[in-house]
């Protein structure tokens, strides 16, 4: 069936490919800068503003957009929205379609599994790569005041975000996407010490981010420190309790991801089966009431766990 050029399909789809044409044409010429940022702008919007609700079809774009906005960041790595949106992407992309894909792949195919795997690990790394270099550019020397800052211990107070590591309210995307791909790369990194002493990293950036504004993105803040208390070596049960009740209060009835993180991070390492089950019902339930993107690939998940709920008890 051809597609008519006037169809919002057409446009969202062709419209940056086209952009980037003509600024790759015009390279010699001072409209340049301003055509990428035009380029730039429209491929984070897009993102941003997505209304696709067809989980394969987003499957099937997401590789072409991600590599598209990845070639345009390189050209403007100054644009924050375009390195929150490719951050995001690949983090999503590796999430969605290949760890979930290995962890279907493990009872069937072992070294498949751990392919993918792999490829998730690198996937993480990359979209961890495009935020903390944002991060960096905005403000130089972050990455070694992170270092710096993190603790060595458990967390026992707030950590005070003074100089370069005072984060705008603009950056907290980018600081989010960057402790979520991170902390994600060390979960398939467990056999690499050099990554797994890492983790205090993460738990400082998280909890920057989380100082700023606690309830950003419907919860997912408040339940990816919990998720990371309750995985750090010394770890408070009880503060990724409160830290997971506090993303409920915001988000419980409108993003599944907080129920099957909690589901995974507190009632599966405790055995607690009943828990387990109960919570990833409520995720099922809320991606059916709000069936976006991002709730379609946590039923999918949730619906995984459910049915290995006899292999993983």
């Amino acid at each position: 069936m051809a597609i008519p050029r006037s169809t919002p399909l057409f446009q969202a789809w062709m419209r940056p490919a086209f952009l980037l044409l003509a600024a790759l044409l015009l390279s010699a010429c001072s409209p340049r800068m301003l055509l990428l940022k035009g380029v730039a702008d429209g491929l984070s919007n897009q993102e941003q503003g997505s209304a696709e609700d067809d989980l394969q079809l987003a499957r099937e774009a997401s590789a072409y957009h991600l590599k598209l906005s990845e070639a345009v960041l390189k050209q403007t790595p100054e644009h924050l929205g375009l390195a929150e949106s490719v951050a995001a992407g690949f983090t999503q992309y590796a999430y969605a379609f290949v760890a979930q894909s290995a962890d279907e792949l493990a009872n069937r195919d072992a070294r498949a599994a751990q392919r993918q795997r792999e490829r998730a690990a690198r996937l993480y790394w990359r979209a961890r790569q495009h935020a903390m270099q944002a991060l960096e550019l905005r403000h130089p020397g972050f990455a070694s005041a992170l270092a710096a800052a993190a603790p060595a211990g458990p967390v026992t107070t707030p950590l005070t975000a003074q100089g370069v590591l005072n984060l705008a309210p603009d950056e907290l995307g980018l600081a989010y996407w960057a402790a979520a791909s991170w902390g994600a790369h060390i979960a398939l990194s467990k056999d690499q010490p050099d990554k797994v002493a890492d983790l205090p990293q993460v738990v400082a950036l998280a909890q920057l981010a989380w100082q700023r504004q606690p309830d950003f993105a419907e919860g997912s803040l408040s339940s990816l420190r919990g998720t990371l208390e309750a995985a750090r070596p010394g770890g408070s049960r009880a503060e990724a309790e409160a830290l997971f009740e506090r993303a409920i209060q915001v988000g419980g009835k409108r993003n599944a991801g907080i129920w099957v993180a909690r589901a995974e991070a507190l009632a599966l390492p405790a055995g607690d089966r009943v828990r387990f089950e109960a919570w990833l019902h409520e995720a099922l339930a809320v991606s059916r009431s709000r069936p976006d993107l991002a709730n379609q690939v946590m039923q999918v998940r949730a619906q995984w766990l459910l049915d290995s709920v006899e292999d993983l008890f």
